[in-house]
């Protein structure tokens, strides 16, 4: 891997996490983007990147071989950096994390496969890890019929404010959620559900929350129905969230600067609360289907002490793949179409992450 040069998009809490993680695990060369200066240790290399100048982004991305899209919140992108991928030939990953910037690039689909270039979204920890947790599951059935994914994040995971911007634009609106083989409204952050996840998290509150998953799941898998739930720690978090969603005018999370609003005060709480809560995140994926001719239930979990990090792995290890030529699947893909579960076992036990696999009946 000499000599490849990969170039990460946003160099927040995530993108320096992605970063870190090729550091380890490839020879390329990094470069990280950045709208305002910033200083990279060594051998990280800086660029100042704005997103919005098409001719400067174009001449970021035509001398690199992998480009790393970590700049949210991805509700307000569009998809010129994928665009640009494809007319430069450039291979792409994202972390994206919402339905509407899927389903905007997954139109350049037959561009993407004509140009040969690889592109898988959705990387990270969840999307991400998650979702290749429930590919492994759905991958023990004869049929499978039911997917069951839950999240829970201590305090602010240890991501930056971007990521708490990307939280309250999931209250906004309904979204419709695959239920028993047809789309269905749900109201974000609603029916509460307590879920088990392993230690130190325990039972858990969650509720219904809109990821790109809560969309891809249905068109991955032959399945009925997929629930995808989230919540925080300190409980607290989940009730104020849930008066945000629930009981506050809904003017008030309607608007970028009402989205602002409550994403600094809860960036400001969780600087406190992060203190005693920790910065982790536990992920239970539990799929429901048919194997020897009789109903079963197979449950896989995973933890780790800092989302953010986490995340870095599950991007990292999909660009390790892309740049060792193990993945090369020309067009536009969720991870879990593009990622087999060999791979994803492989990569995942390099970095120390272990996926606690078992049936439940």
């Amino acid at each position: 891997m000499n000599n490849k040069k990969v170039l990460v998009i946003g160099g927040g809490r995530i993108g320096s996490s992605v970063a870190q993680d090729l550091l380890k695990h490839t020879d390329a060369e990094i470069i990280v983007t950045s709208r305002q200066p910033k200083i990279l240790q060594p051998p990280l290399q800086f660029l100042q990147l704005d997103l919005d100048n098409l001719e400067q982004l174009k001449k970021a991305i035509e001398p690199v071989d992998l480009v790393i899209h970590c700049a949210g919140p991805f509700h307000y992108r569009d998809g010129r950096v994928l665009k640009t991928c494809i007319e430069t030939g450039k291979n792409y990953l994202d972390v994206s994390d919402h339905r509407s910037f899927y389903e905007q690039v997954i139109s350049y689909q037959d561009e993407a496969v004509k140009a040969g270039i690889t592109a898988i979204l959705n990387t990270g920890i969840f999307p991400g890890i998650s979702n290749n947790m429930v590919r492994q599951g759905v991958e023990q059935f004869d049929q499978p019929e039911k997917i069951h994914l839950s999240y829970v994040v201590a305090g602010s995971g240890g991501a930056g404010i971007t990521v708490m911007r990307t939280t309250f634009l999931g209250l906004r609106e309904k979204f419709e959620a695959w239920i028993d083989g047809k789309w269905q409204k749900i109201l974000p952050y609603t029916e509460r559900e307590i879920i088990e996840f392993p230690k130190p998290y325990g039972k858990t509150g969650v509720y219904w929350f809109d990821v790109p998953e809560t969309y891809t799941f249905p068109h991955s898998f032959p399945v009925k129905t997929v629930v995808t739930k989230f919540g925080s720690i300190p409980d607290l978090y989940n009730h104020l969230t849930w008066i945000t969603a629930n009981i506050f005018p809904s003017a008030w999370i309607e608007s970028k600067k009402g989205i602002e609003f409550f994403s600094r005060v809860s960036y400001s709480m969780t600087s406190v609360t992060d203190r005693w809560s920790g910065i982790g995140v536990a992920m239970r994926a539990e799929i429901t289907g048919i194997k020897d001719n009789k109903l079963r239930k197979y449950c896989s979990t995973m933890t780790h002490n800092n989302t953010a990090i986490a995340a870095g792995f599950g991007t990292g290890s999909v660009a390790q793949l892309l740049l060792e030529g193990k993945l090369n699947q020309p067009g536009i893909y969720p991870v879990e179409q593009a990622l087999p579960t060999n791979l994803f076992t492989t990569a995942m036990d390099s970095r120390g992450i272990e996926i606690d696999q078992q049936w439940i009946d």
